[in-house]
């Protein structure tokens, strides 16, 4: 029983003690206006930095990141010689996923910058 409080002791004590060393042994640095404004290579900043970003150049961008892992994906095919008609098969239909998802992008107007 002896021990539970001796554990309980540790786990409460060495914790706060360690709070309150950091507290007491920091640096108080005064707030400095230069140092809290964003980094523009020394010059003030034209505009704010919370600015809207295009929607639709997010969505292009992550749908090439689709398309480029695909093709990552699709890349050693060639190179293998002898494939089973199954994993043939699995890759035709991979490839017609791909193109019917170009195509749907496309007639979405997803590829279109306006």
């Amino acid at each position: 029983m002896i021990y539970m409080y001796i554990n309980f002791f540790i786990a409460m004590v060495f914790p706060l003690a360690i709070i309150l060393a950091t507290f007491f042994l920091n640096k108080k640095m005064k707030s400095n206006y230069e140092k809290a404004t964003p980094f523009e290579c020394g010059f003030d900043p034209f505009n704010s930095a919370r600015i809207p970003f295009s929607l639709r150049f997010f969505i292009l961008a992550v749908l090439f990141l689709v398309f480029d892992i695909e093709i990552a994906i699709l890349m050693p095919i060639p190179s293998v010689e002898y494939l089973s008609l199954m994993i043939k098969l699995i890759l035709t239909i991979f490839c017609f996923i791909l193109i019917m998802g170009l195509f749907h992008e496309w007639n979405e107007g997803s590829l279109e910058w306006k």
